[in-house]
């Protein structure tokens, strides 16, 4: 069950225990007043149906211990003690004083990542950008475009987000599913009639071949077959005799992981062998790891490795802030989702965007022909044959190439919040096991990301407001003196255009 909590925590009374108060300036401070807590309790309360058994707690601690872990790249356990030891962590979750006890215990944080899956975390990235949408409409008074009229950026891209899991050679799986369905053997046997005979596996002649195999460094073609022959023998001999003992005493002996591994044996063993007939490589649906069964391998065609392994992300950025548009975990053409994030665009801000800056995968006949349609300009060269090099279309041709460099240079924007996934945060490498918290993870990177972009812009605001008040002081007590108020006035514009300033502001 869950119930929601009527006291919201307030700054002012915040208990320090030992005395003093906490810092308004905080980072942790400030993004507790980033998230809107109330729509995503409505959400996260929508979950609970029953209304007995004990209180769940609050979303406030399970969306905040989640981003705490995300930001400061935590194991479970050491976050806990993380939150025990900062009140600043604690006001972040919602307590209403500072307490040295542990907050939850270190296992929640997987029934945390179950609750608030995917969809639910896309919902609560699509709140923030819709709050910050508001508040930037409140602050600026901007006109509104006319009507038809198109205004702003959008750029979009598709990036992979590998699973971290071992390189799925197909000598290696299937000596894993062998191992796998030996144990299996062994723990129905043990419920078998005192007196059955238990069949012979070959499990030592099977693992001396394995290893003779893999310790070859650049085996052949043929080599290679002969042992993926001898593996798939091996596991079929195994799955008869799991399947002898299931009309002799059943499957329900096993354990939970035993008989989802079985399921995926069985189909990991059809394909392998539907791939061994065919003499073929490639398989729809095909199973890379067992643990892990929904992995697929995405072609991105990158230096490091034609192949990555794990999901697929269409992501478009506007003003910085980044949403994820699709995730799947089967391969799929990222052009096919330009539509769709453009239309997206439209229902938040109310107009077309003006650019999308895309690659040139993004660029078919379809895609164009819709943006000419809304007068949207797609980045990239026009189709047909480029104009000759000519006295005449020199200028042409310069202009072109102009714009060709402005929407490049626009679109690495997208290309920098990839690479600060991968580095700063967990995207290069998803360590969570199921599907669901796999797709928790993906998406709470970018809703962390998203929450530090809004961060650096309140900090940066706070910044240039207080320099802004010193100089209106020194320039009170400069009123009579006309040369130091021009200087003072070159300093300052020469101050704030410096890109370390910028930068760290």
């Amino acid at each position: 069950m869950y119930r929601t909590k009527e006291k919201v925590p307030e700054f002012e009374k915040f208990d320090m225990v030992f005395g003093g108060k906490l810092n308004r300036q905080n980072r942790w401070v400030i993004l507790a007043n980033l998230i809107p807590w109330d729509r995503v309790e409505e959400k996260y309360a929508a979950l609970f149906v029953s209304n007995n058994g004990r209180p769940a707690l609050p979303v406030r601690v399970a969306l905040g211990a989640l981003i705490i872990k995300e930001k400061s790249k935590l194991a479970d356990e050491e976050l806990v003690e993380y939150i025990r030891e900062s009140p600043y962590l604690q006001y972040f979750l919602g307590f209403e004083g500072y307490k040295d006890e542990l907050p939850f215990d270190p296992s929640m944080m997987v029934h945390f990542r179950k609750r608030l899956s995917g969809n639910i975390l896309k919902e609560i990235n699509a709140m923030i950008i819709e709050r910050q949408k508001e508040e930037a409409e409140k602050s600026h008074d901007d006109q509104e475009p006319p009507e038809g009229g198109n205004k702003g950026t959008l750029i979009v891209d598709a990036t992979c987000a590998p699973i971290d899991i071992r390189f799925p050679h197909d000598v290696t799986l299937l000596d894993e599913a062998r191992r796998k369905t030996e144990q299996i053997i062994d723990t129905l046997h043990e419920q078998a009639p005192t007196g059955y005979e238990k069949p012979r596996t070959y499990r030592k002649i099977a693992r001396k071949e394995f290893l003779r195999f893999i310790r070859n460094r650049k085996p052949r073609e043929q080599t290679i077959r002969k042992a993926l022959k001898k593996q798939l023998q091996y596991i079929e001999r195994n799955l008869r005799i799991i399947n002898d003992y299931k009309g002799l005493v059943g499957l329900g002996g096993l354990s939970r992981k035993q008989y989802s591994d079985l399921v995926v044996i069985h189909e990991l063993v059809w394909q392998q062998r539907h791939l061994y007939t065919k003499k073929s490589h490639s398989i729809e649906g095909r199973i890379l790891s067992i643990s892990r069964p929904h992995v697929r391998p995405i072609a991105r065609g990158k230096a490091r490795g034609m192949y990555k392994f794990g999901a697929k992300l269409s992501v478009s950025l506007v003003n910085g802030l980044v949403e994820v548009h699709r995730l799947s975990w089967e391969a799929y053409n990222e052009s096919q989702d330009l539509k769709g994030q453009i239309e997206q665009y439209k229902r938040r801000y109310g107009h077309y965007p003006e650019v999308v800056c895309a690659d040139k995968i993004y660029r078919t006949r379809e895609n164009l022909q819709y943006c000419q349609e809304y007068g949207i300009r797609l980045s990239g060269p026009k189709l047909g044959r480029p104009f000759a090099e000519s006295e005449k279309n020199r200028a042409i041709l310069r202009e072109q190439r102009r714009i060709e460099r402005e929407d490049e240079s626009t679109r690495i924007a997208v290309e920098g919040k990839f690479g600060e996934g991968k580095r700063r945060y967990s995207l290069d490498r998803i360590g969570t096991k199921f599907r669901k918290t796999s797709e928790s993870a993906i998406m709470l990177v970018y809703l962390v990301m998203n929450l530090m972009v809004l961060y650096r812009k309140k900090a940066k605001a706070f910044f240039v407001s207080l320099l802004d008040g010193l100089f209106k002081i020194v320039r009170e007590h400069l009123e009579d003196n006309t040369g130091c108020l021009l200087r003072l006035d070159t300093v300052k514009r020469g101050f704030f255009r410096n890109p370390y300033v910028q930068l760290y502001a």
